[in-house]
């Protein structure tokens, strides 16, 4: 349900356990349960990614997206920042950080109206109403 996207720089298993360790880890552990993935070759090393950080990754089925439906739904929301086909190389961690961060900020129907961050940050530690106050333009909006 919370979105974290991670920088490689390959997609070689070792690589992607290391970088996705790297900022996973950033997260509390309570944040850190679990994670459904793909059958990728790039998640070989998931064993090391676990011990590492402490989550249990959980493979779906081959061909069967169904078993990993709001990861398919965010893929869908994340395309329309980063379309398909978009060199990724080009963006930083933190580029990556932000638009995480503003898709987490988003709330979904699916969560009550709230958003993944309202849910999984600790309460206070995000002034929403101040965040979307810099993304939204007032003048657009009629006032």
């Amino acid at each position: 349900m919370f979105t974290v996207l991670v920088a490689l720089d390959n997609a070689t298993a070792e690589h992607t356990a290391q970088r996705y360790g790297f900022v996973l880890n950033r997260l509390d552990a309570a944040m850190r349960l679990s994670m459904t993935y793909d059958n990728g070759r790039e998640m070989a090393h998931h064993q090391a990614l676990s011990q590492a950080t402490g989550i249990q990754v959980c493979f779906a089925h081959p061909y069967s997206p169904w078993e990993r439906g709001i990861n398919e739904n965010t893929n869908g929301l994340l395309r329309r920042t980063l379309p398909k086909g978009t060199d990724l190389s080009v963006h930083s961690q933190a580029d990556l950080d932000a638009i995480a961060l503003h898709h987490n900020a988003k709330q979904r129907k699916s969560l009550g109206w709230k958003s993944p961050a309202e849910l999984r940050l600790p309460p206070g530690s995000f002034d929403f109403q101040a965040y979307w106050a810099t993304i939204i333009n007032p003048v657009a909006l009629g006032a």
